[in-house]
């Protein structure tokens, strides 16, 4: 989910279709049955390979228990839940904050907010923009060009 910016819902539905691995790109279907392509990156790329290999079912990528229907968000919400209080983590988060974590990082990066709307699959930029706020890199980063800019007035 973090890796690609998926929702919860999108994650749980991929079909193994949907893996381009020649061209290592994800096709999603997000809300509203729209199709975006999202870059898969070559590591989770290598991961879901071998995880289809441990199940080898013809159509989900992550099939619940019985293999008659993709794994419930449900399911993956309280394994996520799991997960973080295995790690100690006592900050309230929610599987849906790994998107919000895509989002700000590849904006931190230099990713153009319009791209990072197309990856999220949002159809208006201001729900993109909530991304744009100012993180410590940011600052950073900012601070240092604003010096730079400023010096010798």
């Amino acid at each position: 989910m973090y890796a690609c910016g998926l929702r919860i819902s999108e994650a749980t539905t991929l079909e193994v279709g949907a893996v381009d691995g020649a061209s290592y790109l994800l096709r999603i279907i997000g809300k509203g049955d729209k199709q975006r392509l999202v870059p898969l990156p070559a590591p989770l790329l290598d991961e879901s390979r071998g995880l289809w290999r441990s199940h080898r079912h013809p159509r989900w990528l992550f099939p619940n228990r019985d293999g008659a229907n993709p794994v419930s968000p449900h399911v993956l919400g309280r394994t996520f839940r799991a997960a973080t209080a295995a790690a100690n983590i006592t900050q309230p988060i929610t599987a849906h904050s790994l998107r919000h974590s895509y989002a700000t990082r590849l904006l931190e990066h230099g990713i153009d907010t319009r791209v990072v709307q197309i990856l999220l699959g949002h159809a208006n930029i201001a729900t993109t923009a909530i991304y744009t706020h100012l993180t410590e890199p940011t600052r950073v980063s900012l601070r240092g060009v604003l010096d730079r800019l400023m010096t010798g007035l």
